[in-house]
């Protein structure tokens, strides 16, 4: 078991799926000989070939289009959008396409794909590299999006997503790619999808997040635990569907939610979560539900952007606002 970086993890993941299955392929802007612009696929090229990994044009939409043919043709791709905000050159063939051929054909063919992309800030990016547009394709229905913040659950739920019959959008948090390392087995495993984790227990409060803001929100209740409040971290993992039943039980013990995530906040996903739990654990809630997010303005230059990213004292502040509403 080796004690290894997230970015390692998913070229682990990778490297495994294309060692398991001759269906398995990836695909992508720099994915052979250079190994991907964050060395994801290192490696891989020289040990399966021009064949399995696959140096595609600058064209997100021919990526996906072709990946989706792929998969009704019986492969497994495993496509990679180099950075999430260049993936609205793919919304055809994401929307209109992956997400729907099961649902058109009553469940005859399925589009076994997974599309990976780097997303959100916190590296100082240009303009449209660090977008976080997870809850446009939430919306989606026929389309699971699956977020880790951990290399441990990053190998897992990529394993999980490649063995998954219907199409996984694959969103990898970039300040997560090095931030840490995690005791990872070396061999096969899968995080099932659908699967909140409770991070760290507690009694007070539940701060729910999910990938480059969960060490956000476990700072922020290690910060709180010195004022004695116990805060319940949760890592939502899967976007959709959601583990309600989870978000849930801990809001029915806590009484109190606060929902961070760094998108945007209009239209975010902390707004589906609350509205979720307000029909699930309304007569549990001590106090409203709060949401910590980015602006409603475009990501920032990288001058400005720790201040638009939430971080761990805005998520203080707002815990300590449902503790004395």
């Amino acid at each position: 078991m080796a004690n290894i970086t997230m970015i390692q993890a998913i070229n682990q993941a990778l490297d495994l799926a294309l060692s398991a299955d001759d269906r398995v392929m990836v695909l992508g802007e720099d994915v052979g000989p250079n190994g991907g612009v964050f060395r994801a696929t290192e490696g891989l090229y020289e040990k399966y070939g021009g064949q399995r990994v696959v140096d595609t044009p600058l064209a997100e939409s021919a990526i996906i289009g072709s990946a989706v043919g792929l998969a009704l043709g019986g492969m497994r791709p495993v496509a990679e959008i180099q950075f999430l905000g260049f993936i609205f050159e793919a919304m055809d063939q994401m929307s209109t396409q992956a997400s729907r051929l099961r649902f058109r054909s009553y469940g005859r063919y399925h589009v076994p794909l997974v599309v990976r992309a780097p997303y959100g800030g916190g590296v100082r990016t240009p303009e449209i590299h660090s977008d976080s547009l997870e809850a446009l394709f939430s919306h989606l229905p026929g389309l699971k999006v699956v977020t880790p913040s951990t290399p441990y659950d990053a190998k897992g739920l990529l394993l999980a997503s490649i063995s998954d019959p219907d199409p996984v959008l694959f969103l990898e948090p970039m300040r997560l790619y090095r931030a840490m390392r995690q005791e990872v087995p070396d061999s096969w495993y899968e995080v099932p999808l659908g699967s909140a984790r409770v991070v760290r227990p507690g009694d007070d409060v539940s701060v729910i997040a999910y990938g480059p803001m969960v060490p956000v929100a476990e700072a922020a209740a290690e910060t709180l635990l010195q004022s004695d409040i116990s805060v319940e971290v949760i890592d939502v993992r899967t976007l959709n569907p959601l583990d309600l039943e989870t978000l849930s039980a801990s809001v029915a013990k806590t009484g109190r939610a606060v929902i961070v995530h760094e998108a945007q906040r209009t239209g975010g996903l902390g707004a589906e979560i609350a509205a979720s739990l307000q029909e699930r654990a309304f007569l549990s809630l001590e106090a409203p539900i709060m949401r910590v997010t980015g602006y409603d303005t475009p990501f920032p230059v990288p001058s400005v952007e720790d201040w638009w990213l939430p971080d761990a004292d805005r998520v203080a502040d707002a815990v300590n606002f449902v503790l004395h509403y």
